[in-house]
């Protein structure tokens, strides 16, 4: 019996690795923060849905369904799983073979499908696997055949030619911070579907380039890259072109090629995609000398947030541990920037998050109001970072869905959140669930790069990036990962196409001329 409306399976493992880190993730962390499966998946997925809970109320896989629902025709989607957690060390194997082994396995019961729909952020690391993703989707290819693969990734993953021979359409994240993983999702299922009717034959071509850090500040609203994005945009105006993605890869991978890479989605006009594709790396090339402003120290910073009386009475300043940021890999018990507050903030009123499971397990039999003693912080990585002794008050506890167990300590004039899981700081509800009111707090310190920016805005008057040396300084990994070859700015590079004429296969594997 011929099928006339089209069986789409759909899934999501999306992990954003730190190679630096010690802490592995685990199958644990996902259950803890995101993993659902059939029904209930897709329940979660539909209008009116929560697809994450806590994090994101629509993303890619709700913009997968809300397509579906707006497609000129019936539709069967069949829902595997979704499996998302917060940012962090490199997948243990074991989880990864888990993931891999299920993913293929459900595949296999859902029978014959159309096309197969994936969000993946592309920024993963697991042990003794070069490049996690792709051999994942090559593994899916392999087994789905022809079949088209549509695929969803973060703008910070690291595009790599496994990749981009085992899928159909490829489709990135726009904006950054990040707020268009629905939108994303949407348009890639369209794509997706019009590829099905017959209506696109989907080509793809792509460069790739010798830089991991360029471009400024890297938002997409602001110079240089706005100028990029807005370039993407007009292309697409052209009825051929289906999809212009840019790639600023996440910098601490310790994969063999790291760097930028742009992708060109047309239709049937490969031509037309290997032009764009290479002056949009041109343009990208072109910005790769202007590098991220240099961050204050915690003391430079207290001073910053002291001279900012009227963000402090209007709102409050949001001052970024940069070097222990949880939304890129951070382990969050770095403690150098508390440290700082404790001794030299005394004027001010601070509320500042650490993550340590051992101090979790100590405080959760206290009474509370107890005045306790204890070290904290430095547990998870203790060769970089230090426990620094406390004390203070217990003033409240709580489980967290997210979060893990959270104790709340009063230590002079800071309010310690203490967590054991991982402290994503990106929303005021991390402190509000514990008690604490940001709108009353001089500073509120997050453990995000970019989005909370978009979460804190009704608040935030003053933002303060500032340095305190950890894995997500910007050069740890130009310091700490062996890259094969010559990047910019570790290494003079002075032409960018040797290196991607070697990635996508189009010459020798030598070492590039620096």
């Amino acid at each position: 019996m011929t099928r006339t409306s089209p069986r789409i399976a759909y899934a999501r493992i999306s992990l954003e690795s730190n190679a630096l880190s010690p802490v592995f993730t685990t199958l644990k962390d996902f259950e803890r923060t995101h993993l659902r499966s059939g029904q209930e998946l897709h329940q979660a997925c539909l209008p009116g849905g929560d697809e994450a809970p806590g994090f994101l109320r629509n993303a890619e896989l709700s913009g997968l369904v809300r397509a579906a629902l707006r497609w000129k025709g019936p539709v069967e989607l069949v829902p595997l799983f979704s499996a998302w957690t917060v940012p962090g060390g490199p997948m243990s194997r074991e989880t990864y073979d888990h993931f891999v082994d299920r993913l293929l396995s459900e595949l296999t019961e859902a029978g014959d499908v159309d096309g197969v729909f994936l969000a993946l952020h592309g920024a993963l690391c697991v042990p003794g696997v070069g490049d996690p993703e792709g051999e994942l989707l090559a593994k899916v290819r392999a087994q789905v055949g022809s079949v088209p693969i549509a695929v969803t990734f973060d703008l910070h993953a690291n595009l790599t030619r496994l990749k981009v021979e085992s899928v159909d359409l490829i489709c990135a994240y726009r904006t950054n911070p990040h707020r268009d993983h629905a939108q994303v999702g949407e348009r890639c299922a369209n794509l997706l579907l019009r590829t099905l009717a017959g209506e696109i034959r989907p080509t793809l071509a792509w460069r790739s380039l010798p830089v991991v850090l360029g471009g400024g500040k890297n938002v997409d609203f602001l110079q240089p890259m706005r100028r990029l994005y807005r370039w993407m945009n007009r292309q697409e105006r052209h009825d051929r072109v289906l999809y212009v993605n840019l790639f600023q890869n996440q910098l601490w991978l310790d994969h063999e090629e790291v760097g930028w890479a742009t992708c060109v989605l047309t239709d049937g006009s490969p031509d037309i995609a290997d032009r764009l594709a290479d002056e949009l790396a041109e343009l990208c090339w072109e910005v790769r000398h202007e590098q991220p402003p240099v961050f204050p120290g915690p003391e430079e910073a207290i001073e910053i947030a002291r001279q900012a009386r009227w963000a402090r009475r209007l709102g409050t300043v949001c001052m970024c541990d940069a070097s222990d940021i949880v939304g890129a890999g951070g382990t969050g018990d770095n403690t150098r920037l508390l440290r700082a507050l404790l001794e030299g903030a005394a004027d001010l009123n601070i509320h500042f998050p650490v993550r340590d499971p051992v101090a979790i397990e100590r405080l959760w039999g206290e009474p509370l109001g107890r005045r306790v003693s204890l070290p904290v912080g430095g547990t998870l990585d203790p060769g970089r970072n230090e426990p620094l002794p406390l004390r203070g008050r217990l003033l409240h506890r709580y489980q967290s869905d997210v979060f893990g167990r959270m104790a709340l300590l009063q230590v002079d004039h800071v309010k310690v959140v203490i967590t054991e899981g991982a402290n994503l700081v990106m929303r005021p509800r991390f402190y509000k669930q514990i008690g604490l009111d940001p709108w009353k707090a001089d500073v509120v310190v997050v453990k995000s790069l970019f989005p909370f920016r978009i979460f804190f805005a009704p608040m935030n008057r003053r933002t303060i990036y500032v340095r305190t040396q950890g894995i997500t300084d910007f050069d740890a990994a130009m310091r700490e990962i062996p890259w094969t070859h010559p990047v910019h700015p570790r290494d003079r590079v002075e032409d960018w196409r040797p290196a991607d004429r070697r990635r996508r296969g189009l010459a020798s594997p030598t070492l590039d001329a620096a």
